[in-house]
Order: C-alpha cells, then structure tokens, then sequence
C-alpha cells in the first residue's frame, strides 16, 4: 500500500473503529459482540497471540457489516463494505498498527467515544432514521463527515442508521 493511500484511508479507518466500537453491546448495542471489551480480548488473545488488535477489529467490522448488509440493497457500499481494494488496504493499515490505536485505549468509554464522533462530524448535521444516501464511494473521504453525523445522531436518538455509497 502506498504512503499516500495509508494517509488517505486513516481517517476511513478512524470512523469504523469509533463507529464498531460505539455499535458494540456495552455502548449502544447494534451488533451483539463484546471484542473491544477487556473479555473480548483475554478470549481473542490465546488464539491469536501476535495479533489480537487485528482479530478485534475483524471481528467488528464483520458484525457490524452483517447489520448494515441486513438494512441495504445489493450492491451499495457502505462503511463496513467497501470496494475489495479498499478493504485490503485497510487490513494493512490494520496490521501495521499499533496498540495505542485500539478503540478501548482511544475511547475508553461510550460518552468519551460520542465526543469523538460529534469531533468527526463537525458543522454535518445529516440524520435520519434506516438507510440514508450519502453519496459515491470513490469520493468516501469526502462523505466521512456526513457519515460520522449520520451516526452521532443516530447514537444520540437511539435509533439505527445506515449511511450509503453508491458506486
């Protein structure tokens, strides 16, 4: 993967780990796993002793993808489903990280997260309920605002959202 393609995809990378982190059981409970939790890890840890970061964030992403799949048609992108040449680069990205970038260390807990997200979001102030249109995923770094919003004020009414990319 290219430097330039690792800058660009960080902040792609960023806003799953928030929003898989906020979607898990002990936060706001969209998916039913507990990977990022201290459990989740101790469990994770024997079998993949090297990498666990890598098997929690995988574990997230997939439960998390799942749902989304569940609200959305066919052939839409979404966060958690992206063209397969951004997926690889974000498993890279993924592995070449390191342990301070786990979503328990940077967030610690759900109000911690919800300030990060509404950070991401900034000015965005994009909503709904169910699936909303956000725009092509070739222009995905361009949209994460919009996501990040759609997702904070999904958290914030306690109601589920799935942003999409169309290609």
């Amino acid at each position: 993967m290219a430097s330039s393609s690792a800058d660009q995809l960080k902040p792609v990378w960023e806003t799953r780990l928030l929003v898989g982190f906020l979607g898990e059981r002990a936060q706001f409970g969209w998916w039913p796993t507990g990977f990022y939790e201290s459990s989740g890890r101790l469990f994770l840890e024997p079998v993949f002793s090297r990498t666990p970061q890598v098997a929690q964030y995988h574990g997230v992403i997939e439960a998390a993808r799942r749902l989304h799949d569940e609200h959305l048609s066919v052939g839409t992108f979404h966060l958690f489903r992206l063209p397969e040449e951004i997926e690889q680069d974000l498993h890279v990205l993924v592995q070449t990280a390191a342990e301070e970038w786990a979503p328990a260390a940077l967030y610690r807990d759900k109000q911690t997260a919800l300030t990060a997200l509404a950070r991401m979001a900034g000015a965005s102030k994009k909503g709904g309920v169910g699936p909303i249109s956000i725009g092509h995923v070739r222009d995905i770094t361009d949209h994460l605002t919009e996501i990040a919003s759609v997702y904070l004020s999904a958290f914030s009414s306690n109601a589920q959202s799935f942003p999409y990319l169309v290609s």
